[in-house]
Protein backbone atom coordinates (compact mmCIF):
# COMPACT_ATOMS: atom_id res chain seq x y z
CA UNK A 1 0.00 0.00 0.00
CA UNK A 2 1.18 3.32 -1.12
CA UNK A 3 2.31 5.59 1.90
CA UNK A 4 2.13 9.46 2.30
CA UNK A 5 4.97 11.38 4.35
CA UNK A 6 4.56 14.95 5.04
CA UNK A 7 7.60 16.89 5.01
CA UNK A 8 7.19 20.02 7.52
CA UNK A 9 9.38 23.13 9.22
CA UNK A 10 11.02 22.16 12.59
CA UNK A 11 8.54 24.16 14.63
CA UNK A 12 4.89 24.20 16.02
CA UNK A 13 3.38 25.86 13.44
CA UNK A 14 4.78 23.55 11.17
CA UNK A 15 3.80 20.32 12.56
CA UNK A 16 0.47 21.36 12.77
CA UNK A 17 0.19 22.52 9.36
CA UNK A 18 1.51 19.29 8.40
CA UNK A 19 -1.67 17.58 10.35
CA UNK A 20 -4.24 19.60 8.81
CA UNK A 21 -2.97 18.95 5.45
CA UNK A 22 -3.38 15.65 6.35
CA UNK A 23 -6.97 15.69 7.74
CA UNK A 24 -7.77 17.92 4.43
CA UNK A 25 -6.73 15.45 1.95
CA UNK A 26 -8.49 12.94 3.94
CA UNK A 27 -5.47 10.34 4.40
CA UNK A 28 -5.09 7.40 5.71
CA UNK A 29 -4.01 8.03 8.68
CA UNK A 30 -2.18 4.50 9.16
CA UNK A 31 -0.14 5.22 6.05
CA UNK A 32 0.07 8.39 6.31
CA UNK A 33 3.39 10.02 8.64
CA UNK A 34 4.99 13.56 9.08
CA UNK A 35 8.79 14.09 8.96
CA UNK A 36 11.01 17.10 10.23
CA UNK A 37 13.27 17.73 6.99
CA UNK A 38 14.00 16.22 3.64
CA UNK A 39 14.12 12.32 3.48
CA UNK A 40 18.15 11.15 3.98
CA UNK A 41 16.77 7.59 2.09
CA UNK A 42 13.77 7.69 0.12
CA UNK A 43 11.45 4.55 0.58
CA UNK A 44 9.64 2.70 -2.72
CA UNK A 45 5.95 3.06 -3.16
CA UNK A 46 6.14 6.29 -1.32
CA UNK A 47 5.00 9.79 -1.51
CA UNK A 48 6.60 12.61 -0.50
CA UNK A 49 5.13 16.11 0.03
CA UNK A 50 6.50 19.62 1.31
CA UNK A 51 4.22 21.33 3.78
CA UNK A 52 4.84 25.15 3.77
CA UNK A 53 4.39 26.48 7.45
CA UNK A 54 0.51 28.25 8.05
CA UNK A 55 -0.12 30.20 10.78
CA UNK A 56 -4.15 30.36 10.15
CA UNK A 57 -3.97 26.62 9.72
CA UNK A 58 -1.94 25.84 12.82
CA UNK A 59 -3.78 27.92 14.72
CA UNK A 60 -7.22 25.87 13.92
CA UNK A 61 -5.59 23.01 14.77
CA UNK A 62 -4.05 24.26 18.43
CA UNK A 63 -7.77 25.52 18.81
CA UNK A 64 -9.45 21.76 18.26
CA UNK A 65 -6.56 20.31 20.42
CA UNK A 66 -7.59 22.45 23.16
CA UNK A 67 -11.14 22.11 23.17
CA UNK A 68 -11.05 18.43 22.97
CA UNK A 69 -8.34 17.28 24.56
CA UNK A 70 -8.14 20.17 27.54
CA UNK A 71 -5.26 22.37 28.66
CA UNK A 72 -3.05 19.08 30.09
CA UNK A 73 -2.54 17.15 26.65
CA UNK A 74 -2.63 20.61 24.89
CA UNK A 75 0.58 21.64 27.10
CA UNK A 76 2.22 18.27 26.19
CA UNK A 77 1.63 18.23 22.87
CA UNK A 78 3.42 22.01 22.43
CA UNK A 79 6.15 20.58 24.81
CA UNK A 80 6.58 17.47 22.65
CA UNK A 81 6.81 19.83 19.08
CA UNK A 82 9.96 22.01 20.44
CA UNK A 83 11.47 18.89 21.32
CA UNK A 84 14.87 18.26 19.98
CA UNK A 85 14.54 14.23 18.94
CA UNK A 86 13.74 14.01 15.22
CA UNK A 87 10.57 12.03 15.29
CA UNK A 88 8.51 14.08 17.50
CA UNK A 89 6.04 15.33 14.23
CA UNK A 90 4.75 11.76 13.64
CA UNK A 91 4.36 10.92 17.46
CA UNK A 92 2.67 14.06 17.71
CA UNK A 93 -0.07 13.34 14.76
CA UNK A 94 -0.62 10.37 15.50
CA UNK A 95 -0.95 11.53 19.09
CA UNK A 96 -3.76 13.87 17.78
CA UNK A 97 -4.80 10.96 15.33
CA UNK A 98 -5.81 8.40 18.18
CA UNK A 99 -7.47 11.39 20.23
CA UNK A 100 -10.01 12.92 17.33
CA UNK A 101 -10.74 9.24 16.89
CA UNK A 102 -12.45 8.61 20.33
CA UNK A 103 -10.30 5.56 20.78
CA UNK A 104 -9.64 6.56 24.49
CA UNK A 105 -12.72 7.51 26.17
CA UNK A 106 -10.68 9.05 29.63
CA UNK A 107 -7.96 11.67 29.13
CA UNK A 108 -6.09 10.98 26.51
CA UNK A 109 -2.33 11.22 27.40
CA UNK A 110 -3.24 9.02 30.46
CA UNK A 111 -2.92 6.12 27.55
CA UNK A 112 0.43 5.44 27.88
CA UNK A 113 0.65 1.56 26.17
CA UNK A 114 -0.09 3.43 23.15
CA UNK A 115 3.37 3.81 21.19
CA UNK A 116 2.94 7.42 20.08
CA UNK A 117 1.55 8.48 22.82
CA UNK A 118 4.08 7.32 25.20
CA UNK A 119 6.47 8.98 23.09
CA UNK A 120 5.18 12.41 23.28
CA UNK A 121 4.68 12.04 26.98
CA UNK A 122 8.46 11.16 27.53
CA UNK A 123 9.25 14.08 25.19
CA UNK A 124 7.00 16.65 26.71
CA UNK A 125 8.72 15.41 30.31
CA UNK A 126 12.30 15.77 28.85
CA UNK A 127 11.07 19.85 27.32
CA UNK A 128 9.20 20.45 31.18
CA UNK A 129 12.70 19.98 32.86
CA UNK A 130 14.86 21.70 30.53
CA UNK A 131 12.24 24.68 30.87
CA UNK A 132 12.52 24.08 34.96
CA UNK A 133 15.94 24.46 35.15
CA UNK A 134 16.05 27.68 32.55
CA UNK A 135 14.00 29.51 35.03
CA UNK A 136 16.49 29.21 37.84
CA UNK A 137 19.60 29.05 35.71
CA UNK A 138 18.59 31.25 32.76
CA UNK A 139 21.02 34.61 33.40
CA UNK A 140 20.25 38.18 32.22
CA UNK A 141 22.70 41.02 31.87
CA UNK A 142 22.56 44.55 31.32
CA UNK A 143 23.87 46.22 28.62
CA UNK A 144 24.83 49.98 28.21
CA UNK A 145 21.66 51.78 27.56
CA UNK A 146 19.41 50.00 30.04
CA UNK A 147 18.18 46.85 28.01
CA UNK A 148 18.47 43.15 29.57
CA UNK A 149 19.95 40.14 27.47
CA UNK A 150 20.46 36.33 28.42
CA UNK A 151 22.08 34.33 26.26
CA UNK A 152 22.00 30.05 26.31
CA UNK A 153 21.83 27.51 23.91
CA UNK A 154 18.83 24.79 25.42
CA UNK A 155 18.64 21.00 24.00
CA UNK A 156 14.92 21.74 23.18
CA UNK A 157 13.54 24.89 21.45
CA UNK A 158 11.89 26.03 24.78
CA UNK A 159 12.24 30.01 23.95
CA UNK A 160 8.70 30.93 23.20
CA UNK A 161 7.74 28.56 25.69
CA UNK A 162 10.14 30.62 28.42
CA UNK A 163 9.14 34.17 27.32
CA UNK A 164 5.54 34.05 28.84
CA UNK A 165 7.25 33.72 32.12
CA UNK A 166 9.85 36.48 31.86
CA UNK A 167 7.68 38.71 30.25
CA UNK A 168 4.98 38.66 32.98
CA UNK A 169 7.99 38.78 35.77
CA UNK A 170 10.01 41.82 33.86
CA UNK A 171 7.17 43.60 31.98
CA UNK A 172 8.64 47.29 32.39
CA UNK A 173 11.57 46.39 31.03
CA UNK A 174 13.45 46.08 27.91
CA UNK A 175 15.24 42.43 27.45
CA UNK A 176 16.15 40.09 25.20
CA UNK A 177 16.81 36.19 25.18
CA UNK A 178 19.08 34.84 22.38
CA UNK A 179 19.25 31.07 21.38
CA UNK A 180 22.85 30.79 20.37
CA UNK A 181 22.34 27.41 18.92
CA UNK A 182 19.77 28.05 16.48
CA UNK A 183 20.28 31.82 16.07
CA UNK A 184 17.45 33.57 16.92
CA UNK A 185 16.58 35.72 19.43
CA UNK A 186 12.91 37.01 21.84
CA UNK A 187 12.38 40.44 21.98
CA UNK A 188 10.22 42.54 25.23
CA UNK A 189 10.11 45.94 24.70
CA UNK A 190 8.84 47.78 27.83
CA UNK A 191 5.46 47.57 28.54
CA UNK A 192 4.69 46.11 25.26
CA UNK A 193 4.28 42.20 23.91
CA UNK A 194 7.10 40.22 23.18
CA UNK A 195 8.08 39.13 19.74
CA UNK A 196 10.38 36.63 18.11
CA UNK A 197 13.13 37.28 15.71
CA UNK A 198 15.16 34.78 13.03
CA UNK A 199 18.68 35.56 12.99
CA UNK A 200 21.88 36.37 14.68
CA UNK A 201 22.19 39.42 17.30
CA UNK A 202 24.09 42.54 15.54
CA UNK A 203 26.69 41.90 18.28
CA UNK A 204 28.72 39.14 19.37
CA UNK A 205 29.14 38.15 22.87
CA UNK A 206 32.85 39.43 23.09
CA UNK A 207 31.36 42.98 22.28
CA UNK A 208 28.48 43.11 24.59
CA UNK A 209 29.51 46.56 26.96
CA UNK A 210 27.82 45.93 30.33
CA UNK A 211 26.56 48.70 32.50
CA UNK A 212 28.83 49.45 35.17
CA UNK A 213 26.17 48.66 38.03
CA UNK A 214 26.08 44.88 35.97
CA UNK A 215 30.13 44.74 36.14
CA UNK A 216 29.89 45.30 40.29
CA UNK A 217 26.77 42.93 40.84
CA UNK A 218 28.79 40.25 38.67
CA UNK A 219 31.88 41.00 40.62
CA UNK A 220 30.05 41.52 43.84
CA UNK A 221 28.18 37.89 43.18
CA UNK A 222 30.96 36.12 42.19
CA UNK A 223 32.77 36.75 45.47
CA UNK A 224 29.52 35.72 47.02
CA UNK A 225 29.89 32.39 45.43
CA UNK A 226 33.72 31.94 46.39
CA UNK A 227 33.05 33.14 49.79
CA UNK A 228 30.17 30.54 51.03
CA UNK A 229 31.74 27.35 49.99
CA UNK A 230 33.00 24.96 52.03
CA UNK A 231 36.67 23.52 50.48
CA UNK A 232 36.57 20.55 52.79
CA UNK A 233 33.21 19.96 51.41
CA UNK A 234 33.47 20.17 47.54
CA UNK A 235 31.55 17.95 46.12
CA UNK A 236 31.99 18.11 42.52
CA UNK A 237 29.48 15.55 41.47
CA UNK A 238 26.50 16.58 43.72
CA UNK A 239 27.36 20.36 41.58
CA UNK A 240 27.10 18.58 38.44
CA UNK A 241 23.73 16.83 39.13
CA UNK A 242 22.15 19.93 40.75
CA UNK A 243 23.34 22.00 37.83
CA UNK A 244 24.29 20.56 34.62
CA UNK A 245 27.72 21.47 33.07
CA UNK A 246 25.75 22.77 29.68
CA UNK A 247 24.38 25.67 31.69
CA UNK A 248 27.18 27.45 33.19
CA UNK A 249 28.42 28.80 30.22
CA UNK A 250 25.93 31.59 30.64
CA UNK A 251 26.04 32.12 34.02
CA UNK A 252 28.13 34.90 35.55
CA UNK A 253 29.01 32.61 38.60
CA UNK A 254 31.07 30.65 36.24
CA UNK A 255 32.56 33.39 34.00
Amino acid sequence: MEETIFICEDSIEGILTGVYEAYKLRKDHNTTHLQIGEAENCRLFTVYQNVQADLEKSAKVLRTIYRRFGEEAYTQLCQAMVSYDPEKADAVYHTIVTGISGSYRSRLMDHLSNRYINKVFRLSRNTGIEIHHLLGFLRFKELQGGILLARYSPKNDVTALLMPHFADRLPREDFAVYDEGRGYYAVHPKDKQWYLVRGELPFSAEQEVYSQQEAEYQMLYQHFCQSIAITERKNLNLQRNMLPLRFRKYMAEFS
